[in-house]
């Protein structure tokens, strides 16, 4: 994602010389350096907090969470390789007093990392998308081949897109040594439609399919399930009418020679142990015993689908803080007679990063494994 710090906006025309962003002798911005260091430790916190719940915790250990994990480990090196040189910047109101080199080593790591988060995203929405089209066909408890390929991709072409930077894209003839941004205006344009305005309608279109696909399925789920309890109703109603089953011959042997499955003999073995139990206790019995595992796969798709409700909320955050960031920034490149007010700048830019610390805000709020472990963590550390 293209970063433009809010503390080199371009001075408004005709405005008189003084003290102000970039100028040497600038006072110092405590505000914006104790807001800063505040946003920094909830970032770290909170994100490591994300990657050390789904390691230690069974219940998040999901192929939907490993995504999260990814998206939060850019988080975290965002808090700690890029937030510190920016807020030190804006302590010095502006003033980039470091080698150029750390600059456009800064750049290329506020790039790569803001925009490493969007594709997180964006392949999260595919990975989701491709669970709801072919669930029979998708790995919910383990990352296979397909699911590491999408990581790697993610960050492959995050790096594509902030790698111009580290070639000397921003070494423009007569740049500010004063100043740190992106100095070359194609490339900020380039890295914004790759970074924000193709990867956002993408995203955006495969949560629409996804939840339209999430809703058919529940309401053909339901319409299952209607008419397998009716069934069973008239089932119960007819076995009621039969004499009890240990008045019957026992059954005869099998006329065919072969050992069967293991859920198959499960199922076939269980319910004759308890045939005098009566017509109504063998069918709940017999249903029991011929998918032992059918509770559980009921569990795993119910946490499942508390865990997509929670990635909406990601996505909607993810685009309320970074598309005013996008657009003034796009449109400061290409609009040269543009003005854009410095706190416009400031506020935007600022807005961005404070998406990093909102993530595990989020998690904590709306899904309840990761509320449980949070809980138990703090618990713990006030003990």
């Amino acid at each position: 994602m293209p970063a433009n710090f809010s503390s080199f906006p371009d001075p408004e025309p005709g405005a008189s010389s003084g003290l102000g962003p970039g100028t040497p002798g600038a006072p110092h911005d405590w505000p914006a350096l104790l807001f800063g260091v505040l946003l920094i430790v909830v970032t770290v916190c909170g994100n490591v907090l994300v990657c050390v719940s789904v390691h230690m915790e069974k219940a998040l250990k999901t192929t939907t969470n490993y995504f999260i994990v990814s998206l939060a480990v850019a988080d975290l090196m965002l808090a700690v390789l890029v937030l510190p040189l920016f807020v030190y910047s804006e302590f010095q109101g502006g003033l980039w007093s470091l080698d150029m080199g750390v600059c456009d080593g800064l750049m290329t790591m506020d790039v790569l990392l803001c925009t490493a988060s969007i594709f997180n995203l964006c392949a999260i929405s595919v990975d989701r998308f491709i669970a709801v089209s072919v669930p029979l066909n998708y790995n919910r408890r383990h990352v296979d081949q397909r699911q590491t390929g999408l990581l790697a991709a993610t960050w492959l072409l995050a790096l594509a897109v902030a790698s111009p930077v580290m070639f000397g894209v921003n070494d423009v003839p007569g740049r500010d040594p004063s100043e740190c941004k992106l100095e070359n205006d194609d490339y900020v344009l380039y890295s914004s439609v790759c970074s924000f305005f193709i990867p956002c309608p993408i995203m955006l279109l495969l949560y629409c399919a996804m939840f339209r696909g999430l809703r058919q399925w529940e309401e053909a789920r339901r319409l299952k399930l209607r008419s397998s309890i009716q069934a069973c109703r008239r089932l119960q109603e007819a076995a009621a009418t039969l004499p009890p089953l240990a008045s019957l011959p026992p059954p005869l042997p099998p006329f065919i020679e072969r050992d069967p499955p293991e859920g198959e003999e499960a199922g076939l073995r269980r319910p004759s142990a308890d045939l005098r139990a009566g017509p109504a206790g063998t069918l709940s019995q017999v249903r029991l015993a011929a998918d032992p595992n059918k509770k559980k796969r009921a569990k795993i798709n119910g946490r499942e689908r508390k865990a997509m409700r929670v990635l909406p909320v990601v996505v909607g955050t993810f685009l309320f803080c970074w598309t005013p960031f996008f657009v003034v920034h796009t449109m400061r490149a290409r609009c040269s007679t543009c003005y854009v007010p410095p706190g416009l700048m400031s506020v935007v830019t600022w807005l961005g990063y404070v998406n990093s610390a909102l993530n595990p805000v989020i998690y904590t709020v709306f899904n309840t494994e990761f509320r449980k472990f949070f809980k138990k963590c703090f618990h713990r550390c006030c003990m």
